[in-house]
């Protein structure tokens, strides 16, 4: 048991999972619903994420913004999402917080208080995180709207989780009690914490807070939709106002997330889209440069999961030339088996990212809460990586034959809106398997009690003190500054080089030049090329990369102890022995001019490129990387 984690279950019906860790200073709390956007009542979408927000407001004992108040104040922090199966709400604060944490989440779960100005408040936020999120962005409505509307026929994954302006508009007050009342329970919630505690004294909070709430005596809806298998094919075009560059997506629907199949479809993604030396990115971008940016997607959800791979085009091409060469690329692992060395590159990134995944409290915490909400067994989070390790060549060409077929494909185009394609609309009076009427009754609304009369907060335990490494610090004969910090934990080492050069230190009139220089640390040494040293990374389940910041450049390394010589060695070629080639160059310098085609279709990305400009004037902190900029850079 890689997790440790101790089970047990409450009389209402909450699970709890605690897992201790004596070499943090800190603890994670997370609650874990088992509501997420399918079970949005018909005409109500969005309604978990709504909620979601609603969360954070004022409780009976609690008035409002007190997670912020109990989390950021010393030191820790707070959030949530909302996912197709459930909203989970974490918080991460100093060990002897914990109990504060406890009642908090607790008094949340038994006595929010929702009444009509936090409502109507909250309602807009989210309609204008749809604004942001959907129609402000240039492929909002394609990955938020109409992937997941195409690829499924009855599976309620279909509907967007951030639902629509209409139908959040048409919610009312009484809607969200019911829903709370509904879903918001013990027996529908797993309760994990993990960090530096006392078993004993953790156990009898847990009691103390969490034992006294209760059930509502109706049903939870049920909620469990069967995806039909496709009948044929589909081909859909969308068009969007705002689309500076044209996109393809090919998708399929594939398995659930607990189905013995997901780890071979994983598998396969990696090899499809997972880094530079992806078949994906090899063909599309690096070899044929037809495409600015390529992925591919993994969906595994409670119910019903999906593939799918898009490609977004480089400036002058056609999304139908993105169609083609996606199904050029999954024929190929339909008709032919993948070789051992992709099949090992995958496996060893894949393995790598579940380590770098884990590292912390809260990351073993979030696996476990994944593994849970998706299978309602902890035992998956733990067998992942051995899943993973067993998939073979043979496994992959299976689940590619099986589940990536023409006759099963959504094939879908999206491109700008004209007078002769006006913009899209998003399907809506989605049917959906619960509806407002299965929803149970809202009961007494909860109020915030006067302060004299409110249950005080729990003050704070005897702090624990942190565990830093001891560093070893010393300089190389050369003057190199080295500094290392041993940890205990998963087994994976981390390098960064940091360079006193950073932007600010660009020519005037060539701004991008260090971010430039960067970029193309990885595109080719005197004994390597890009292909190569893309496919030595992957080999190696390492990533290495550069960047450049205002003041300084950095070159990063991260890799599992095992191969972390390889991987620093091959970092140190990097340094040293770039070649700046003049091809590779002018790929970097088209692929940053179509990003900068996307940026600037967007107001967040706009603004963001000109406050700099506007604080600074002409000073170096104010250049910006412009269409202009970009095409005076040259390889001396």
């Amino acid at each position: 048991d890689a997790f440790g984690e101790a089970q047990r279950v409450l009389p209402n019906g909450l699970e709890v999972y605690t897992s201790r860790d004596a070499d943090t200073s800190n603890v994670t709390v997370q609650v874990w619903y088992k509501v997420g956007s399918k079970d949005d009542p018909a005409g109500r979408s969005g309604f978990a994420h709504l909620f979601e927000h609603l969360m954070f407001k004022s409780t009976r004992n609690l008035p409002p913004e007190t997670f912020d108040r109990l989390t950021e104040d010393v030191g820790g922090s707070n959030n949530a999402f909302t996912a197709d199966d459930t909203t989970a709400y974490f918080e991460t604060v100093p060990a002897n917080h914990l109990e504060r944490m406890l009642f908090a989440e607790a008094d949340r779960m038994g006595s929010l208080v929702v009444d009509e100005p936090t409502f109507v408040a909250e309602r807009d936020v989210v309609k204008e995180e749809y604004r942001q999120r959907i129609l402000a962005n240039p492929y909002g409505r394609l990955f938020g709207l109409f992937v997941p509307e195409t690829i499924y026929q009855d599976s309620p994954y279909r509907r967007p989780g951030i639902g629509s302006i209409e139908e959040l508009e048409a919610s009312s007050l009484d809607d969200v009690r019911r829903f709370h009342a509904t879903y918001y329970r013990p027996d529908n919630a797993y309760l994990i914490v993990a960090g530096n505690f006392d078993q004993a004294q953790l156990d009898r909070w847990i009691d103390q807070y969490f034992t006294p709430l209760k059930n509502p005596t109706t049903p939870i809806p049920a909620n469990n939709v069967v995806e039909p298998e496709p009948t044929a094919s589909r081909a859909v075009t969308y068009y969007a106002p705002n689309v500076p560059l044209p996109a393809a997506v090919v998708a399929w629907p594939t398995v659930k997330y607990a189905d013995a199949d997901r780890a071979a479809l994983t598998v396969l993604d990696g090899i499809l889209s997972t880094g530079e030396s992806s078949r994906l990115y090899r063909s599309l971008v690096y070899d044929k440069q037809i495409a600015a940016q390529i992925g591919s997607t993994p969906d595994f959800s409670q119910q019903a999961g999906n593939l799918s791979a898009l490609a977004i085009m480089a400036q002058g091409h056609t999304a139908e030339e993105g169609v083609a060469a996606l199904n050029e690329e999954i024929a190929k692992l339909r008709d032919a088996p993948v070789t051992a060395e992709e099949l090992s590159e995958a496996k060893n990134e894949l393995v790598a990212d579940a380590l770098r995944s884990r590292e912390t409290v809260d990351d073993r915490a979030t696996a476990l809460g994944f593994a849970l909400i998706n299978t309602g067994s902890a035992a998956a989070a733990d067998d992942e990586v051995a899943q993973i390790q067993a998939v073979t060549v043979a496994d992959v060409q299976r689940v590619a034959r099986k589940y990536l077929t023409p006759q099963r494909q959504s094939t879908i185009t999206f491109l700008a809106a004209d007078d002769a394609n006006p913009a899209s609309v998003q399907k809506m009076n989605v049917g959906a398997p619960v509806t407002v009427a299965d929803l149970a009754p809202a009961g007494p609304p909860a109020v915030l009690l006067p302060e004299a009369e409110r249950t005080p907060l729990p003050q704070p335990g005897a702090e624990v003190a942190p565990v830093t490494p001891a560093v070893a610090d010393f300089r190389l004969d050369n003057g190199l500054r080295v500094l290392v910090a041993p940890t205990d934990g998963v087994p994976l080492v981390s390098a960064r080089l940091s360079f006193d050069a950073g932007s600010s230190d660009d020519p005037s009139g060539k701004a991008g030049i260090a971010a430039m220089t960067a970029a193309l640390l990885t595109q080719g040494t005197k004994t390597k090329t890009a292909p190569e040293i893309a496919t030595q990374i992957e080999q190696l389940g390492a990533s290495i990369g550069a960047g450049a910041g205002v003041d300084f450049s950095n070159v990063y390394a991260n890799a599992p102890s095992n191969a972390f010589p390889a991987t620093v060695a091959l970092m140190a070629d990097l340094v040293k022995n770039p070649t700046f080639a003049a091809e590779e160059l002018e790929r970097q310098q088209a692929q940053t001019l179509d990003g900068l085609r996307v940026a600037l279709s967007q107001p967040a990305a706009i603004a963001g490129m000109t406050v700099g400009r506007v604080i600074y004037g002409d000073a170096p902190y104010g250049a910006t990387i412009t269409q202009q900029t970009v095409p005076t850079i040259t390889p001396a």
